[in-house]
């Protein structure tokens, strides 16, 4: 049978994002079957594959190279067939849209709870915005566009009330997670070590934060949910923020500089799975943060919110807690029942949760829908 010749587009790869991750992963595991994957992209920072088309026009400015890119690759691809293409942006010239950024008009309505009346009066007439909007009605109107895939029921649900999609087009597939590499056993190689260079007791309750984009992932909520704690409670905050600054100022105004430890962005996670008790993401929107699944797999329970797609799993007491994003006490609440080794107590209902989506049941589905979408 002829290979399956599959092309992926994303902008632009940063070890540190969800997306790209995903990316890097779906290409393994498809090539691994035998598919001739191509990815379409500005530049790929990892070890870049000798079958890569790069698309980089010059630009200036968020709305130009977002333009650019989006007609760039549609001209790319015109001259280079392919069974099908899948996007990971907002293009229009695509078979499969993955929705791993969520809905825009979404995330534009969760962010103006946090916002003044003239912070969100220039959101509305923010020019990059107003494109993003445009090119999301665009795509979801295509009638190129075979199929969605969804990471969540949340997203399928979002895009079906603001575009009316028909169902039969949005294909909810979870991502996948290594379940060797993220692992229980991560807590016995790791736990002492991280926290002896961190500075954080033995007997002390960890919470770890993953995510970059400290205001949509609801750091703010969480510290200060955490100056209600008492002081054997710590946080890890691992991400990059450019303002990065002005949460570590928030912290000391709360007074608990000695216990919100910013670690910046780290290539690899996993030892701070291992240190940690819990992973709290209070999240603003998250379509589905693929460090809830991680952290699962190494056994810790997660806090959550109700916007986020992570919550789809979460069972309350069992295995996390999900609460409003801007619901202070009740986050606060949520990580108080988490402190003094009980936390310990959810990590097997955690692991299990996560038992079916390894990456080789992600890989499976996404075969499946390609195949089908190619006969």
């Amino acid at each position: 049978m002829k290979p399956l010749k599959l092309a992926l587009i994303r902008q632009r790869y940063t070890p540190f994002g969800g997306a790209e991750r995903f990316v890097a992963r779906a290409m393994q595991a498809l090539q691994a079957q035998g598919a001739a994957v191509t990815i379409v992209t500005r530049q790929w920072n990892a070890a870049t594959p000798h079958d890569a088309l790069i698309c980089n026009p010059f630009y200036l400015g968020s709305v130009w190279r977002d333009w650019s890119f989006a007609r760039g690759v549609c001209r790319t691809l015109a001259q280079h067939p392919f069974d099908l293409v899948q996007s990971h942006e907002r293009i229009a010239c695509c078979d499969i849209y993955r929705a791993g950024d969520g809905v825009h008009r979404e995330w534009l309505a969760q962010r103006s709870r946090v916002l003044n009346p003239l912070q969100r009066l220039g959101v509305m007439f923010n020019p990059y915005h107003r494109y993003v909007l445009a090119a999301e009605k665009k795509l979801f109107a295509s009638p190129q566009l075979k199929a969605v895939i969804c990471n969540s029921r949340m997203v399928k649900e979002e895009i079906m009330r603001h575009f009316q999609m028909p169902q039969e087009k949005l294909h909810v597939i979870y991502s996948g997670v290594d379940l060797e590499t993220f692992h229980p056993r991560l807590k016995e190689a790791h736990r002492q070590s991280v926290r002896a260079q961190i500075g954080i007791p033995g007997d002390a309750t960890l919470f770890l934060f993953v995510g970059s984009g400290f205001e949509r992932k609801g750091l703010a909520a969480l510290l200060h949910a955490l100056a209600s704690l008492p002081p054997t409670a710590h946080l890890a905050v691992l991400g990059y923020d450019r303002r990065a600054q002005h949460y570590q100022r928030l912290a000391a105004q709360l007074g608990i500089v000695d216990r919100a430890h910013f670690l910046g962005p780290q290539a690899d996670v996993k030892p701070y799975y291992g240190a940690a008790d819990a992973l709290a993401l209070p999240t603003l929107y998250d379509p589905f943060p693929n460090a809830a699944l991680e952290a699962l797999a190494c056994g810790l329970p997660v806090i959550t919110s109700t916007k986020s797609g992570a919550a789809e799993l979460i069972r309350e007491g069992e295995n996390g807690f999900v609460c409003d994003a801007l619901d202070h006490r009740a986050l606060a609440q949520a990580l108080r029942a988490l402190l003094n080794g009980h936390a310990e107590n959810l990590a097997g209902a955690a692991r299990a949760t996560v038992a079916g989506l390894s990456l080789e049941a992600m890989t499976e589905q996404l075969g499946t829908l390609y195949h089908t979408l190619s006969h």
